[in-house]
């Protein structure tokens, strides 16, 4: 298994990309600490970990809040000995499809702040407690607007561009006490439950809004949450050993052309 002996400290685990990420994780043999404002939510995740022959346990934990970050490192740090992945998947409460010169300083700020608090202060008391180890991975997502100009999506891409800058100028310090900081940029994943709320609420507009997405892509689909999860046990484990301050681009190709007039050709 991947990541057996590993363990995993996951914040805003009981979200969708959060949660998939923890089942993954425990799935390759990992022990996953799912950490969340909400305990009940982390809660009903680990069980359905440990139903499924995983090792898990919840526990409440604001990610913006520094105390509250340190002393649950600590307490897993006098319980295991070592934490060995540290993934940061909580949600930034961003506001998207207004102009930028119509939206509110603090709606767009808002993704921005939250970002720039809780990634530093989940990675920088992972990196302390990692440094004494010797060793240790710590991963972030990002989405598509980190690395093309994408309209209508106020500040969340500013804060997802903050993310990626974070985790180079970390993977540059502390690659010499043998940790890795690695980031995962996504084009979206339609079965989160963002998405799937947005359809059932807009069945139509979100067809064709998906449909376009997919549009832009080179691969004319978009990422699953298992294809998410699958990159992240790949980039915690010793196979991804010499892969460090970069982003994973798993948006299908978005970043690297927007493919909207390329079609698919008939072969033969």
């Amino acid at each position: 298994m991947m990541l057996q002996n590993k363990n995993a400290i996951i914040y805003g685990a009981g979200g969708s990309i959060g949660s998939a990420i923890a089942r993954a994780f425990a799935a390759a043999g990992a022990k996953v600490f799912l950490t969340g404002r909400n305990l009940s939510s982390v809660q009903k995740i680990a069980d359905d970990i440990i139903a499924s022959g995983g090792s898990a346990e919840a526990h409440q934990v604001d990610a913006m809040d520094e105390k509250a970050i340190k002393d649950h490192i600590d307490t897993v740090v006098r319980k295991m000995g070592t934490v060995d992945i540290s993934f940061n998947a909580i949600a930034l409460q961003d506001v998207q499809n207004i102009p930028l010169v119509d939206m509110t300083a603090e709606d767009f700020m808002r993704p921005v702040t939250i970002a720039m608090q809780t990634h530093f202060l989940t990675a920088t008391a992972a990196g302390k407690v990692m440094m004494k180890q010797g060793s240790g991975v710590i991963l972030s997502l990002t989405a598509t607007p980190a690395a093309i100009g994408y309209p209508l999506t106020g500040g969340f891409g500013t804060a997802c561009s903050v993310i990626e800058s974070l985790a180079r100028g970390l993977a540059s310090e502390l690659g010499t006490h043998g940790i890795r900081v690695v980031n995962i940029r996504s084009a979206g994943s339609p079965d989160t439950k963002v998405f799937q709320d947005a359809i059932a609420a807009n069945p139509e507009e979100m067809e064709i809004l998906i449909g376009k997405m997919k549009g832009d892509t080179m691969l004319k689909k978009l990422p699953l949450m298992a294809d998410i999860a699958n990159i992240a046990v790949f980039l915690a484990s010793d196979m991804a050993g010499k892969i460090t301050g970069t982003t994973i681009d798993v948006t299908c190709g978005t970043t690297s052309g927007l493919n909207y007039r390329a079609v698919a050709i008939p072969f033969g």
